[in-house]
């Protein structure tokens, strides 16, 4: 029986806590009413009054986790490189602000804390003493259009081999994965004006593997092309499938993970990533870590219907819960 663990990032209620519909304990509730374990927390975006966080706040956290049976899994970070209009912060600036971070991460009883690509290596490098004595590694998320291969990503992976550091490693995303462009993106861009043919064309062509930077390029160019149209033709260029078999290779730096999804129908399938296929390569390289649901296609549908992402959660659960074995 495989190992892997599944966890839901509260990212996933984006929608129903921004409008009120849903508190931060009902977050915590729902995913586990979901069957998840874990929990991945995003403290800038559900803490009114962070990055002051109150020990009364701490407590009351860890005694949601105690009620609902779950435990906290990674700290989604955001370093604001550019806090100020007329400069970048100072390496030493940031790394105070990721000591923070490891702070509140550590508090809370995160193990892993979350950073972006813009994360300048050097302030990695400065904060991994102060991880290993709070607890807490530094996950680099390998989010599309970046993934493996690309160079921000191996000059960091060369540091993690060279180093040795056990409090540096790397979180992929799912949407790496992205295989085809489902029909939630599809529609969302009709109902703006695009032209269904166009459409169609541009999903096809990226199933396809062909350039998509050719693509957006054709259809930069025919006159018959609405600007929804070129739109969605600059939209997926942003998307990229990368092979899951990629993962066997660097399993030993893989700390986490992120289930990212967009839509997963009533019977169970994720129209754009083949969940299957990169679940059965993580469980035949002994993954044994968390995979975190993470749903993003709410502001596909907004438009037109309530989003409801408790369902998608569920569904999503269901999904993990069936390839996971």
């Amino acid at each position: 029986m495989s190992k892997i663990k599944r966890g839901v990032s509260l990212y996933s209620y984006q929608e129903e806590f921004y409008t009120g519909k849903m508190t931060l304990e009902d977050c915590i509730r729902e995913a586990a009413a979901a069957g998840a374990k874990g929990i991945e927390f995003l403290p800038e975006q559900m803490i009114p009054t962070f990055p002051n966080i109150t020990d009364e706040f701490v407590q009351q956290w860890h005694g949601w986790m105690e009620k609902y049976q779950v435990e906290p899994i990674a700290y989604d970070a955001f370093l604001d490189n550019k806090l100020f209009a007329n400069r970048m912060l100072t390496t030493s600036e940031n790394v105070a602000m990721m000591k923070r971070d490891l702070t509140i991460a550590s508090r809370l009883g995160c193990k892993i804390l979350r950073t972006l690509v813009s994360t300048p290596l050097e302030v990695i490098k400065e904060s991994l003493t102060y991880a290993e004595e709070v607890g807490v590694k530094i996950a680099l998320e390998v989010h599309a259009p970046f993934t493996f291969g690309t160079p921000w990503f191996e000059e960091r992976l060369d540091y993690i081999k060279e180093s040795g550091t056990k409090w540096f490693g790397i979180m992929p995303d799912f949407g790496i994965f992205t295989k085809r462009i489902g029909s939630i993106f599809q529609d969302s861009y009709i109902r703006k004006g695009g032209t269904p043919e166009i459409i169609q064309w541009v999903s096809d062509n990226y199933e396809k593997g062909i350039d998509r930077d050719a693509t957006f390029e054709q259809v930069s160019n025919m006159s018959e092309a609405t600007e929804t149209d070129k739109a969605f033709a600059e939209f997926c260029r942003h998307f990229v499938y990368t092979d899951p078999k990629i993962l066997v290779e660097n399993m030993p730096y893989i700390v986490h993970i992120h289930g990212k999804f967009y839509d997963i129908t009533p019977e169970l399938q994720e129209t754009s990533i083949p969940y299957k296929d990169v679940i059965e390569v993580l469980k035949e390289a002994g993954y044994n870590g968390y995979i975190c649901s993470e749903y993003e296609g709410n502001r596909h549908i907004q438009d037109y219907m309530e989003v409801d992402s408790i369902t998608q959660v569920k569904r999503h659960q269901a999904v993990l819960e069936s390839v996971i074995g």
